[in-house]
Formats: C-alpha cells, structure tokens, sequence
C-alpha cells in the first residue's frame, strides 16, 4: 500500500489519463502493442519500447528518459515480476490500455495511452481499479435535473464541461467546482469516488446549478510539458485561476441562472486558490465562496508532510524511507533557494518549473481572504491527512470576527468528504466507494440558500 501511494509521485510527470470503462475484445491490436512495451522496458531495450512513440512522447519521453523511469521503478515498487490481466477505456479520441502489473511487493495498473493512428501517446502507472464502482449518491434525484455539455473558456485552453440545471424556469443560483492538485477531470474522480459529481447532482436536485469541467492539466497535460516556453512560465494562474474564472463568465451569460448568485467552491489546492479567484475576480460580481479542505500551508512543506505519513503508516522509516525523505527534503531546499533569476528556468522541481514555486512565494491564503467581503465558508474533515485541522484553524484565525464567514469541521469525513473509519491511507480512496456526506450537501444548500 505505501509503495504504491508514493510511486504516484513518480508517475505524475507523465501523461495521466482517466476515463470510463470500455468492454472490447481481450486481446486486441493496441492490448498486444501495449504488452509489448511493457516487455520491452522489462527487458531494458528502450529503444524498442519507443518505437511507437508519437511525435510529443518521442521529444518529451524519448528513450533516455523511459530508461531513466525505469531504473527508478525497482528502487520505488520492488521487482518487476509479471503482467496479468488487461482492458480497454475510451477517453475522446483516444484509446486506453490497462495492464495489471505484479511488483514484488505491490500491484499496479499500467496505462498506456494511444491516439488515433495507434501511436502511443502517454504512459503512467496507477493503482489498480478496484471492484468498487461509482454510484449516485442516494440524495440525488435525476428527476430534478437536466445536465448538458458546455465549453468553458475560448482559444487554444478551452475546456469541456458539465452544465448540471435543474428543472423549471429559474433563475437558479449557481456553482462553479475548482479541483484540487493533479489532472483532474470534471468529477475529480479518485478510484470509484466522483465528488464533485456528487456535489453537482446533490445540489442540482435541490435548485442549485452546478458548472464542474476538466483541468487545463489534464485536457493539455501533454502540451505544456512538451513546449518549454508554455512550462516555463506556467503557475496555478495558468492552472487554476484564469479557467475558474472562465467558468463564471460562462455561468453569467447562461440562460436560467441568477447572475447575482453565482458562488466558487474551491476543493483542497483549489480551495487554497479562492482567494487568489476571488481578488482575480473581483469585477465579476461573485456572490459567495466555499473552501473545502483549503490549503494553507506551503504546497512544497505540505508534500512532505504528506509523504512522512505515509511513510510512517506501517509504524516505521527504514533505512530507504529516510533516503527518499532526505532526497525530498533537498528538492524544497531547492525551491526555498529559487531567485528571480530563476523564473525563466526549464528545471523542474516536484514536477513544476521554478516560476511556479516562485509565484507561490509569500502567497499566505488566510491572509488574502482578509480582502474578500463577499460571504465564505469553509468545511473540513477532522480524517483528513492531506489537509489537516490545523488549516482549518489557520482560516478561522483569520476570518472568525467577521459575521459572514462560516466554518465547520465534521468528524468522520476525509479529504473527499466521505465518512471512514480508523487510520486514514490512500487506499479509502482508490479500493472503497464513499459518496460525499448528504449533511456536508446540505450544509453548502444552506449557506447559497441565505445569499
């Protein structure tokens, strides 16, 4: 279980797509040419295993850097012992194949990623599906709603969402979803966990409309690693920012919403930005905010907290788990020394270039949403290890002597605001459906409901 928590670290420099399950034939054409990269790294001949690189994987992941992942794979997940089952997911125009991954000590999915000439157009690893799958939470009723397709933002970073309305003339108040860290889709799906799908269909169902869509990283992951100028200049504005404030453009200038109730929640790194929309924001007219499991710390301190817990999970640091904390405790150490100098930097740090740690700098989001009038309310769960109570604290220390700021912390929920039990680790997550609480929906109901 720790080995493969921490491998995702690893995997998130490369092409991490996700998609709903497809049932096509075992064993077909793009199964086998990804069972034969496998085998070919397995064997150590990188050169074979690019041979069906596209143009992108080629310059971004060419062999060098396939034999540089590869020699990491054994330190980070024990052996290599042998592939199992595969299958086949559909993601737009692109084929996916996953093949199970037996590691000595662990178990992982192999995604291989290949477009429509059946060039292979990203690799990861990610743990493997479990038999758990998403269902609808009980509190949402498809009879209340209409959900359609919409674009979010223009140009060359325009997005894919979900309009979530529900039924009736309106005008409905509206939110906009900011996710977390990460490539995430539209439902910031984890495993079989969907909750901002959840979100979207427990308030639809109760008069709110809800607009969610997919990360800028993850539609154009592939691109901004590719093109060193686009990465070198890239930050959570290019991020996170501009397209949450894209959405409530769009929200403004839709049919059966009230543009004057139009509110941004923000989960996790998103809602560690929500000052940062709301400031950015400012001449939009934004009604509301909510910070669900908001960052307060700095992100690269934060990372290694969360990793020395997940180290410490089975009750010990070994020798190697010391080793990569001190290998992790020098990259920060890196990011602390940034200059501007470095802003224009290819280097990357943690998977991000110098001018995104140096815009971070100094960013304290209490602080800044000292200047938000509009009303906001902050949740967080008290099982939560990625964002912690003490969060919770440092936003209530900021902002509890104002009267329109709300703050709840629910004893039971984790960082994707479902009830567990025990020692929260990553597999509440990956291995266990859990939909958000129908008390946290209310909650959030409430809080539109008054503004």
């Amino acid at each position: 279980m720790k080995n493969a928590a921490i491998f995702l670290g690893l995997s998130v420099v490369f092409v991490a797509l996700m998609a709903r399950a497809q049932n096509p034939p075992a064993e077909d054409e793009l199964i086998m040419k990804a069972r034969q990269f496998l085998a070919a790294l397995e064997k150590n001949d990188f050169q074979a295993a690019v041979k069906d690189f596209d143009e992108t994987m080629m310059k971004v992941f060419g062999p060098d850097k396939i034999a540089e992942f590869w020699k990491q794979a054994p330190t980070q997940l024990s052996p290599f012992k042998r592939q199992t089952a595969a299958r086949r997911e559909q993601l737009g125009p692109y084929d996916i194949v996953l093949v199970t991954c037996e590691f000595e000590k662990t178990t992982l999915d192999a995604r291989v990623v290949f477009d429509k000439n059946k060039k292979l157009a990203g690799f990861s690893f990610v743990p493997s599906l479990p038999a758990a799958k998403f269902e609808p939470p009980k509190y949402a009723d498809a009879n209340q709603f209409e959900e359609r397709e919409v674009t979010v933002g223009s140009g060359e970073w325009q997005l894919p969402g979900t309009l979530t309305v529900p039924k009736g003339p309106g005008p409905f108040p509206a939110l906009v979803l900011v996710h977390g860290s990460g490539p995430n889709d539209r439902d910031e799906t984890i495993g079989p966990n969907k909750p901002f799908k959840d979100i979207a269909w427990g308030l639809a169902s109760q008069k709110i409309a809800v607009l969610r869509y997919e990360k800028r990283t993850r539609v154009y992951g592939t691109k901004i690693v590719a093109d060193k100028e686009i990465g070198a200049v890239f930050t959570v504005k290019e991020e996170t920012i501009d397209d949450a404030l894209e959405a409530v453009k769009l929200l403004l200038k839709t049919d059966k919403i009230d543009k004057k109730r139009v509110f941004v929640l923000g989960h996790s790194l998103g809602g560690m930005l929500i000052p940062r929309i709301a400031v950015a924001g400012t001449d939009l007219g934004i009604a509301g905010f909510i910070i669900m499991a908001g960052l307060t710390f700095p992100l690269e301190e934060t990372i290694l907290k969360q990793m020395t817990y997940l180290f410490r999970l089975d009750g010990s640091l070994s020798a190697d788990d010391n080793k990569k904390l001190d290998d992790l405790k020098a990259d920060i150490a890196k990011i602390k020394a940034f200059t501007e100098a470095d802003a224009a930097s290819n280097e990357r740090i943690l998977s991000a270039s110098p001018k995104y740690w140096l815009d971070l700098r100094g960013y304290y989001p209490p602080d800044m949403a000292k200047k938000i009038v509009q009303p906001i309310l902050v949740l967080q769960g008290s099982r939560d290890y990625q964002v912690t109570t003490e969060d919770l604290d440092n936003w209530k220390k900021a902002l509890e002597s104002r009267t329109n700021a709300e703050f709840k912390l629910y004893p039971k929920l984790n960082h994707l605001f479902f009830e567990g039990q025990g020692i929260p680790t990553p597999n509440e997550y990956m291995q266990i459906h859990g939909s958000v609480a129908e008390y946290v929906i209310s909650d959030i109901v409430a809080f539109i409901n008054r503004y």
